[in-house]
């Protein structure tokens, strides 16, 4: 084969460029650190390198942010039942001082005024809100539990008429103390001889226990019924509970006089009242009605717009209804938990807020609403205040007509009759007494319960932020090992690559001085 000049040159240049392109390779990989500039320089380590950078995202993503926000929620909702846990521990105690007999009714209002503030606060709680997001109202993060002054005073867009209905089982329903005063009820040293107080005796003042349906609300829409059904424990509906009467509490007989007949006479009767939202049974309509235990009892209701007050708990945070905005032009209607009428009470899935923390795992962040923040406790509260007021009405009847008495000589016209009011009166006083210690301590004990309700809130939140911690542990030791992982991949040794780049650039310029020498030799030399 004959080489010329013209392909030893060729060679040559072919040779020097690729010494070039192995030290452009070299000062590349020394600049970027990297093995790879391009999938075709190793195709192997280019996909694996794909593959463990997608999960070092993941893992980034998972450590760095879904965790940390997941940690957040938890202790501001820790923060939040903390504050609750030491308010209703408050509220026990007030209660046990409350429970004292010795106590006037200006000590007991005292008292009444310190729980009605603890109350206040306890659902304050529940607005707690976390960079902008309420904590406790599930999927609905951007609405608080309950209204506020500023929803309640708003007529450009007010509050709804709402279509409630609520699941309740019979250990929901409970008894209240009435005392019927007779003639004696609103006596005092101006009227007490009026036909309306005038021959009050004892016999007239009678007291007992009714059974009641207390709804989650008060001022409930007049000239409404609502709907008592009772359900099976395979959601079939066993009855239907008919209201016989509807009674304000200014009637007369007031509608717990008229239970409290109904029981002397054995008589079947279920009365609404719509200012206080209670349904009262008899004692024969509630031995009728509710049957087993096991029954769920589901009542539907109207409220109206204008009969919500600030710091009433939304409906949507805890039982199927619907709200109407009539002010609006067509009408705005919204179903909300439409799903809680397909689930029993008891069995009704939270609207749980759940985070990607990990590879398939996810972790519980938010405590709902219901676990916690329950109406009966304001419910409670507002009982106590209106036997309070009871008491110190009939307190003040007592004093008054027995300071009259003391200043009466037994042979005065009408000391007789006087001393028969005063008699009603203590023994009013006597009964109205008993209630309000009854109250408190019943208070004590529910109190207790709702605090139980919040302590294993505590402990389910608690759990899960110990479960976090143990994930974002993990998470921390696989981001390391995957990015070690990543750099013994895709990272050079900078030692090597310097030592190879130093050779590459000797050779390159060994060849353009040997390559110089040799091609100035040429044919003509030799002519």
């Amino acid at each position: 084969m004959r080489m010329t000049n013209k392909i030893m040159q060729n060679n040559s240049l072919y040779n020097i460029n690729q010494n070039k392109i192995l030290q452009d390779k070299l000062s590349t990989q020394m600049s970027t650190q990297k093995k790879l500039t391009r999938p075709s320089d190793d195709p192997v380590v280019a996909i694996r390198a794909l593959r463990l950078r997608s999960s070092v995202s993941e893992l980034v993503q998972y450590e760095e942010k879904n965790a940390p926000d997941a940690d957040s929620w938890l202790k501001v909702t820790s923060d939040g039942l903390g504050t609750v846990t030491e308010i209703l521990t408050n509220m026990s105690t007030n209660a046990n001082k409350g429970a004292n007999k010795d106590l006037t009714p200006d000590d007991l209002d005292i008292i009444v005024t310190q729980i009605k503030s603890l109350t206040s606060e306890f659902y304050a709680t529940g607005n707690l809100d976390y960079a902008g997001r309420f904590v406790f109202t599930g999927y609905r993060t951007n609405t608080p539990m309950s209204f506020t002054q500023s929803d309640v005073s708003d007529v450009v867009n007010p509050i709804p008429d709402y279509n409630i209905t609520e699941q309740k089982k019979l250990a929901d329903l409970d008894s209240i103390n009435y005392t019927s005063q007779g003639k004696i009820k609103g006596a005092n040293k101006n009227n007490y001889t009026e036909s309306e107080h005038a021959g009050a005796k004892e016999t007239e003042v009678t007291n007992g226990d009714i059974h009641r349906l207390r709804l989650a609300y008060d001022d409930v829409k007049a000239g409404t019924t609502p709907t008592i059904k009772v359900l099976g424990p395979d959601g079939s509906v066993r009855t239907t509970v008919a209201v016989t009467d509807t009674k304000s509490i200014n009637d007369t007989p007031d509608p717990y006089e008229d239970i409290l007949d109904a029981n002397e006479n054995g008589t079947d009767k279920v009365i609404f009242v719509p200012e206080t939202g209670e349904i009262l049974f008899s004692d024969s309509s509630f031995a009728s009605s509710f049957l087993s235990n096991d029954s769920e009892i589901r009542v539907t209701y109207d409220k109206e717009s204008s009969t919500w007050k600030n710091g009433d708990l939304r409906p949507e945070h805890y039982f199927a209804c619907t709200s109407t905005d009539n002010s609006k032009t067509p009408a705005e209607v919204i179903n909300y938990n439409s799903d809680y009428l397909n689930q029993l009470y008891d069995k009704r899935v939270r609207q749980t807020i759940e985070y990607d923390v990990g590879y398939n795992q996810t972790i519980q962040i938010n405590t709902t609403a219901d676990e916690v923040f329950t109406h009966n406790l304001n419910r409670d509260v507002t009982d106590l205040q209106k036997a309070l007021n009871d008491l110190k009405d009939i307190f003040t009847t007592k004093n008054e007509l027995e300071d009259i008495l003391k200043n009466m000589d037994p042979s005065d016209a009408g000391y007789n009759d006087l001393k028969l009011q005063v008699n009603a009166a203590n023994k009013a006083y006597d009964y109205i007494r008993d209630n309000i210690h009854g109250i408190m301590e019943k208070m004590i004990t529910k109190t207790q319960d709702y605090l139980d309700a919040t302590n294993v809130a505590v402990t389910d939140n608690g759990t899960r932020s110990s479960r976090l911690d143990l994930i974002s542990k993990r998470l921390t030791e696989q981001k390391t090992t995957f990015k070690t992982l990543q750099s013994e991949n895709e990272d050079v040794d900078i030692a090597e690559v310097a030592i190879e780049l130093t050779s590459a650039e000797l050779t390159y310029s060994s060849s353009l001085m040997g390559t110089g020498k040799i091609m100035q030799t040429t044919l003509m030399n030799y002519i």
